[in-house]
């Protein structure tokens, strides 16, 4: 049966109201973007690649979670950098999130990100039918 439901959690940054955290159907989760915000103060964590990548991958691991996913489910992940020069520094990261097999992937610079961000990710994970 079709269904699209809305994943929420309290522990990633809650959206604004145009969008949601994620959304469930036929077996997948489709993560929004996510930034490098604490999810009780609404503060970016640090404000270099490497802090804010890392709060942006926890932000992403708890919306899979409450989705019943997790990062192995990953089947593609989208990264936004406000600048080429943080790749190297955002890889190192990212890599140590995923195992042997890593999602299909997407990486490109924008001119601005939300909040004054300078990495964004958004991904589309598996996730089991409860």
């Amino acid at each position: 049966m079709d269904s699209i439901t809305e994943v929420k959690t309290t522990n990633a940054p809650k959206p604004l109201p145009v969008f949601p955290q994620a959304i469930k159907a036929n077996g997948m989760v489709f993560v929004s973007g996510n930034i490098g915000l604490d999810p009780t103060s609404w503060a970016l964590v640090g404000e270099d690649i490497k802090s804010q990548t890392e709060q942006t991958l926890k932000n992403i691991k708890a919306v899979l979670e409450a989705a019943g996913s997790d990062f192995t489910k990953i089947v593609k992940l989208n990264v936004y950098l406000k600048s080429y020069a943080d790749f190297a520094a955002m890889n190192e990261v990212y890599i140590t999130h995923f195992g042997e097999v890593k999602p299909a992937r997407t990486c490109v610079a924008v001119l601005e990100l939300p909040l004054g961000a300078i990495v964004e990710m958004e991904c589309i994970a598996l996730c089991p039918e409860a």
